[in-house]
């Protein structure tokens, strides 16, 4: 799954993180709000479980494309978004193929557990989308940008979880981006923009 020493005990450690995550978040909306992590307490429409499993699912699949699509445009185009690929591209280098499937469905089994599961009906929208943020840091000067964007890909799964109360479209939506993205980091190397304005509207040059 891994291709060296160092990347396998890192992925395991990671590996162990995501499911320390899922059991957190089970334990304590089980034993502490009494409540499943897996279904919102209050969900915008009232429709039978299966019902609600398979528009959660569709709609999890439409947003996980639709923001793959939309974060290569942004490498395509935006010097940001190019420097945060290209600070990311170390994470995915010693994973192999199976290796990506893995780390994309740990992560978002443990991501969504904790905040979606847990601390979306608890502290709100907002708040879990923002604390989701501040989790995706990193050393280096990305370390803001990663974390926003994280935020709002965290806002889209909360918004996601909401009319209908399942959970399977939260956790589709995410294995889809990190298992595509972790893909593309491994087979594309952003090139940094030779001219232009930099920061958010930095744009590549095609000249």
């Amino acid at each position: 799954m891994w291709h060296s020493p160092s990347g396998m005990l890192r992925w395991s450690l990671l590996a162990v993180a995501y499911a320390s995550m899922a059991a957190l978040a089970l334990f304590v909306s089980e034993f502490w709000f009494d409540r499943p992590a897996w279904a919102h307490p209050e969900p915008w429409f009232d429709m039978p479980k299966s019902v609600a499993h398979v528009y959660s699912a569709a709609l999890g699949i439409a947003l996980g494309g639709l923001v793959v699509v939309v974060t290569r445009r942004l490498v395509e185009r935006a010097t940001w978004a190019q420097e945060l690929a290209r600070a990311l591209k170390p994470f995915a280098r010693d994973l192999t193929g199976t290796g990506i499937v893995v780390v994309a469905v740990l992560s978002s089994v443990g991501e969504e557990f904790l905040f979606r599961g847990l601390l979306e009906p608890w502290l709100g929208l907002w708040l879990q989308a923002v604390l989701f943020g501040l989790l995706h840091q990193m050393r280096g000067p990305s370390r803001w940008a990663w974390a926003v964007w994280a935020g709002i890909v965290g806002l889209l799964f909360g918004v996601l979880f909401v009319p209908t109360g399942s959970f399977v479209g939260p956790i589709l939506a995410h294995a889809v981006i990190n298992g595509f993205n972790l893909n593309y980091l491994q087979s594309h190397d952003p090139e940094l923009p030779r001219r232009g304005l930099g920061g958010l509207l930095g744009q590549r040059s095609r000249a």
